[in-house]
């Protein structure tokens, strides 16, 4: 049995297509609404279709019209990714059950509705954070596993922690993972490994110093990765680290032997390096990540952060994108 070609909504710079990449399948479309996170995926995935658009404009239908230059009706595909998750993230403390945001989380399966029209849909793969389960979202989220049912599609719902997918870091998310009933013959078992060595100093140690951010600052300036750049530091407590609280969310110092804690930044939270004297590159936060050397990211800083913050561990991504080619039995 072939592998179903995959479609990507809410893409990104492409963390979690990476890693279904890796694992030997075709990307076919992909789409965010962010035009640097489509500019890296461009970069980084020459031979896919990808669209910066706006999904709530473009609609499912608008969808279908960009697939139907690139498949052929009745092909089997794939559908990955993860809607926004600020309406429903624990780090948000104004978070809201009536947050529009939360809406897109339906918009991604009204697609998949739209897509089985002319595709066989044959497996979905839904990424998003913890809270999306609080019992303030309890609704929301039973409205999301309705859906999954009113398509045809057998949902499990599980957390996974990157720690257990060799990546040095504690972020923990929501996967569902749906398929046809048809064709779901063994259960959806992403395979672990043991943590160990899962550390900030196992990931980032040993590079060069990172050049700070500049205006007039050519990428040629920027030594050992294009990414590898941060925020100059100003405040006063870069000049005594020692001295310094870092228990503050915009003053987080990471640990050399512990796991870096999620990298989800927002304005000016990017974590501080071990050393305490500045923040992290981006490069450095891609290497928590699970990022490869080879990997790019578009952009200014501050929509590096962004895609950064946003992405799905590619190593987690990658054992995701076995466990769903050993649940179709592939």
């Amino acid at each position: 049995m072939a592998l179903p070609k995959i479609v990507s909504l809410f893409s990104g710079a492409g963390g979690l297509d990476l890693g279904f990449k890796q694992e030997g399948y075709e990307l076919a479309f992909a789409v965010d609404i962010s035009e640097s996170a489509i500019r890296s995926h461009k970069r980084n995935f020459n031979d896919t279709k990808s669209l910066a658009g706006d999904l709530m404009e473009l609609q499912p239908q608008g969808v279908l019209r960009h697939l139907s230059e690139i498949l052929i009706d009745g092909e089997p595909i794939g559908v990955i990714g993860g809607p926004p998750c600020q309406g429903f993230s624990r780090g948000n403390p104004a978070a809201l059950a009536s947050d529009p945001r939360n809406k897109l989380a339906l918009l991604y399966l009204e697609v998949v509705e739209e897509l089985q029209k002319r595709y066989a849909v044959q497996f979905v793969l839904f990424e998003n954070v913890l809270g999306i389960r609080d019992a303030k979202h309890e609704e929301a989220f039973k409205g999301i596993l309705d859906k999954f049912d009113e398509l045809g599609l057998s949902a499990t719902v599980n957390e996974y922690c990157a720690l257990d997918f060799g990546v040095p870091q504690n972020r923990k998310r929501v996967i569902i993972s749906a398929f046809r009933s048809a064709e779901k013959g063994r259960a959806f078992v992403p395979k672990t490994t043991p943590r160990t060595n899962m550390t900030v100093r196992a990931a980032i140690s040993g590079l060069p110093d990172p050049a700070f951010y500049a205006r007039n600052l050519e990428p040629s300036s920027i030594p050992h990765h294009p990414n590898h750049w941060t925020m100059r530091p100003v405040s006063k407590r870069f000049a005594d680290p020692m001295a310094a609280p870092s228990g503050a969310r915009s003053f987080r110092r990471l640990k050399w032997e512990a796991p870096s804690p999620t990298v989800a930044y927002g304005h000016r939270e990017i974590h501080v390096h071990p050393e305490g004297t500045r923040r992290l590159s981006i490069y450095e936060a891609m290497r928590l990540q699970g990022f490869p050397h080879d990997f790019v990211l578009e952009g200014t800083l501050s929509a590096q952060v962004e895609q950064v913050s946003n992405a799905v561990p590619p190593p987690l991504a990658r054992a995701l994108a076995n466990g769903v080619s050993r649940a179709l039995g592939t």
